[in-house]
This record gives structure tokens, C-alpha cells and sequence, in this order.
């Protein structure tokens, strides 16, 4: 990613790429027009492996729906025409490959507390002699999954003389076959002795025979790990060594072995003495793609904290801490500075967070303030009272990088989501539905000025709508919201989820 603070540099004297033009590519479950939704079908969840050859759901009905990439039989060709610098008119596919019963409803007796089933997070672990690996969790419980291909085996041509059995009636009791030759009464009947064998004994006996193979998906549950959590689990994170990954809460971070379910060390503590004296909880927590020893968790006071392990067993100190202060304050002012989601970029330089209406960029150099700010949906500030009102001010909207780093994406209200170029001097905005006509009615987004030269942070401040109505020009939805989405891992393919329906771009 060649964002950074300082305008001047020679990553900002190259032209940033052009904007996108997305398109459909295909939506898994789409609801006829009227349809009711259930609710323990509204997706909840969404993740691309690192290869980006498998994409998994998870829905409130504590489900794990897995897909499958169908389109890569031409990989060599592909990957030729890439060198090439050629376009590649063929777009990504997917079909369904399984699904498990990941959760169910329990209920804690201590606490007299439902735990509902909803999948919170989903995280793909490396993948071992050909078997499927993840991790998903609901508030309470993380559980490791392994998804791999059983062969199932159909047997036929067995003991009993098909012309026999029919001449005695479909109910025939099995008889036991001796070592003599001879036949006995099986234990179990006692009505029917009319059955007959071939007199020849031993050479007539018929062995089972393999007539077909087929193969099937098994999800078996491989480790299960509980009891580490006084609150909901927010996050879930896989570490790079392949061998661990942490837990968040909103008040601590637990550091697991993938191996070890019984137990987790604690590396971040926030819970005070007194519960009266606390002022902020983590909202995300996610590893560093590379270094195994470093990661960030976010607050609902909008900061960011890196913390490295190597430092001390519990980590109560940070040695990085970004955040930004805003000049001017309101009644709202902390509530929409709450970080509802954080994403390193790939090559680990960057850090993506998402706050209530805007989507900032970090570089983990420099902590004086975000190196780019995106509004989202700049036209709903005049009704943060309504959104208050009916609790939409705490929606926690996911984000996204794209595998080059050259572009982030958010979600936002009447199932639309945008797309942001950060490249230095990127004017790309644009505005998508979640639909199978994205780029419906595209309007001209209009950059905000800059700010102030005594303001700390060298952002740039882009994507701000025009007031009352959303980007393609509807009447505002809060209903209708897009949390969830993911950024394939090395192509320009977007996965979103609008209530129970998946959505997947490409361009």
C-alpha cells in the first residue's frame, strides 16, 4: 500500500489507479419481493480463506455455510494472461459445498443467562492433508471445526438369493452362515423357517460386494474452548505461526493454543477494581499478518493500541497508541467514536478501522493521526437523534481491505456499501447496492475540503454525500443495513451479506 502521510513523497507523484466498475457476479439465498425473513437466517458472518478459493458464512441460527470456488480450471491460462498484463473477462464463481450446525441455544445456570447460537465470528486456519480448517464463535464458546471428504462405500450382492427372498416375502430374517457349510436360525426369529439356501453350501455363498463410491463432507468439531469469557466474545484472530490465536472480549484478550482447550493465557486486562471507574471496553482485536508477536485491539473510545508480546505476560502497556481528537464535542460525539471493527493491510503497514460514520487509514509509523479519513454516510449526522432513538447509533459496520491495498471498503444503510481508493490523490467513491444491478443509480460524490493547516493529522477527508437522502438517492433505510462483508484476498471480488441474502461482485 503506497498511502502515507506526507504529500509530497514519490509514491504520491504516481497516478492513482482508476475507479472500479463493479459488477454482479452471483447472490446465494436471494428472497423474492414481499418474502419474509427469518430471523435465524440473517447472515452474521463472512470470510474468504488466504487462498480465497473458499468462503464461509455463518447466520444467526448458529449455522456454517461453506462455498466453494467453481472457476478455476483455466488457473495456468489465467495466471499467463496476468503476466501478460491482459484483461480477464472471466469472473469469479461460486457454488455451495456444505453446511453444519456450528452452535446451538444454551443457557448459563449461574448466571441465568440465554447464550444464543448467532455466529459472531468466523476465522479460516491453515489447511492439513487436504481437510478444511476454522474457527468459529458465538458470545461464549469457540470452536475449531475440520471439514474433509469421507468416502462412503455401497455395498451390494449379499448372502441371500434375490429370486429366494422374493418367493418368501420381503421380510425374510437373516440367517447365520457356519463354518461347516451348514446354515442356522438366526437368534432373532423364530416365526419363519421356510427360507432355503443353495445346498451346495460354502461355494454358493455370495460375499458383499462394493458397487459404488461415493463421497461425502464430514464437519467434525475437533476442539472446543470455554469458560474464558465473562462477556461476548467481539473478535477472534489466527495468529501467523499457525499455532495460536486470541479471543476478545470487551474487556479482555485471551491468547489460545489451537492444540490446548483447557486453557488460555490472559495478555490484555482491562477490567478495573471497581466497575464504577470504567470509562472504555475493546470492541475488535486482530493479529499482525506477519509478525506473530505484535497485535492491535480497538476501543469504543476510538483509539487503536499495537501491543507486542514480547514485552511482558500481560500486556496492560501499549507500544503504539493511535487515535484522534475531535475539536468539536456533542452529546454523540464518544457514542460515534466507538470502533466497531479494525483490518491490517496485507503486508501489515496499515491498520483500517471503522467508526460509525467514518472509515479511517492508519500507518503504524506514524501516530500523530489517520493518513486518510473516508466519510461513509456523512448525510445521516443531522439524524443522529432518530438513530439514537431506535438504537441504530450502535450498529457495528465490518470493513475491509483489498489484497493490493489500493482500496477499502464499508458498509452502510438501505443495504448499500462503498468502496475507497487510498491511494494519495484517489478521488474513487463510489457507492454500490447490495442488488443484482450494484451501480443502480450512480451520483457524483463530492469531496470535502481540506482542513485547517493547524490541524495535527495530514488526512484527507473524502466521500461526504449530499444531505437527506442516501448515495442513489432513496429515502433512508435503518432497517435494511450491511454489516458484514469481505475483500477477496487477491482478486477484486467483494462477499456481502444483506439480511439472510450473500451478495458477490467482482471488477
Amino acid at each position: 500500500m503506497s498511502a502515507n502521510g506526507d504529500g509530497g513523497s514519490a509514491a504520491a507523484a504516481a497516478p492513482p489507479p482508476p475507479p472500479l466498475e463493479w459488477k454482479f457476479s452471483q447472490v446465494f439465498g436471494e428472497r423474492a419481493a414481499g418474502e419474509e425473513v427469518h430471523e435465524v437466517d440473517i447472515i452474521s458472518a463472512i470470510e474468504f480463506d488466504k487462498s480465497g478459493n473458499y468462503l464461509a458464512t455463518g447466520d444467526r441460527g448458529g449455522r456454517v455455510v461453506l462455498f466453494e470456488r467453481t472457476d478455476l480450471k483455466n488457473n495456468i491460462h489465467r495466471r499467463d494472461l496476468e503476466r501478460a498484463d491482459c484483461p480477464i473477462s472471466r469472473h469469479p464463481e461460486f457454488r455451495y459445498k456444505t453446511e453444519f450446525q456450528s452452535h446451538e441455544p444454551e443457557f448459563d445456570y449461574l448466571k441465568s443467562l440465554e447464550i444464543e447460537e448467532k455466529i459472531n465470528k468466523i476465522r479460516w486456519c491453515q489447511t492439513a492433508n487436504g481437510a478444511l480448517s476454522l474457527l468459529s464463535t458465538n458470545d461464549k464458546t469457540i470452536k475449531l471445526w475440520k471439514v474433509q471428504e469421507k468416502k462412503v462405500k455401497k455395498v451390494s450382492k449379499m448372502n441371500l438369493d434375490p429370486l429366494h427372498a422374493q418367493a418368501n416375502g420381503s421380510s425374510a430374517s437373516p440367517s447365520v452362515f457356519l463354518p461347516n457349510g451348514g446354515c442356522s436360525e438366526s437368534p432373532y426369529t423364530h416365526a419363519r423357517n421356510d427360507l432355503s439356501f443353495h445346498p451346495g453350501g460354502i461355494p454358493s455363498l455370495q460375499l458383499p460386494v462394493v458397487s459404488s463410491q461415493e463421497t461425502s463432507l464430514v464437519a467434525r468439531c475437533r476442539r472446543v474452548y470455554t469458560h474464558a469469557h465473562d462477556y461476548h466474545i467481539n473478535s477472534i484472530s489466527n495468529n501467523s505461526d499457525g499455532e495460536t490465536f486470541i479471543s476478545a472480549d470487551d474487556l479482555r484478550i485471551n491468547l489460545w493454543n489451537l492444540e490446548i482447550s483447557n486453557q488460555s493465557f490472559n495478555i490484555v486486562d482491562m477490567k478495573p477494581a471497581n466497575m464504577e471507574d470504567l470509562t472504555e471496553v475493546i470492541t475488535s482485536a486482530e493479529f499482525h499478518p506477519s509478525h506473530c508477536n505484535i497485535l492491535a485491539y480497538s476501543s469504543s473510545k476510538g483509539s487503536i493500541r499495537l501491543i507486542d508480546l514480547r514485552q511482558s505476560a500481560l500486556c496492560d502497556n501499549h507500544s503504539q497508541l493511535f487515535e484522534e481528537h475531535e475539536t468539536s464535542r456533542s452529546f454523540f460525539t464518544e457514542i460515534i467514536a466507538s470502533i466497531s471493527d479494525i483490518k491490517f493491510s496485507k503486508d501489515g503497514r496499515h491498520i483500517l478501522s471503522r467508526d460509525y460514520m467514518t472509515l479511517k487509514l492508519w500507518d503504524i509509523n506514524v501516530n500523530s493521526g489517520p493518513v486518510a479519513t473516508f466519510q461513509v454516510h456523512e448525510y445521516l449526522r443531522p439524524k443522529l437523534c432518530d438513530l439514537y432513538e431506535n438504537d441504530s447509533i450502535f450498529d457495528k459496520f465490518e470493513c475491509c481491505l483489498s489484497g493490493d491495498g489500493l482500496r477499502v471498503a464499508t458498509g452502510s444503510y438501505s443495504n448499500l456499501f462503498r468502496v475507497f481508493g487510498c491511494v494519495p490523490g484517489s478521488e474513487e467513491a463510489t457507492t454500490l447496492e447490495a442488488s443484482k444491478n450494484p451501480m443502480r443509480r450512480p451520483t457524483q460524490n463530492v469531496a470535502r475540503p481540506p482542513r485547517p493547516s493547524s490541524s495535527a493529522t495530514r488526512a484527507v477527508r473524502r466521500g461526504a454525500e449530499t444531505s437527506g437522502v442516501d448515495a442513489n438517492g432513496n429515502s433512508f433505510d435503518s432497517t435494511s443495513k450491511l454489516l458484514h462483508l469481505a475483500w477477496h484476498p487477491t482478486e477484486n471480488s467483494i462477499a456481502c451479506a444483506a439480511a439472510n441474502s450473500l451478495y458477490i461482485y467482482y471488477a
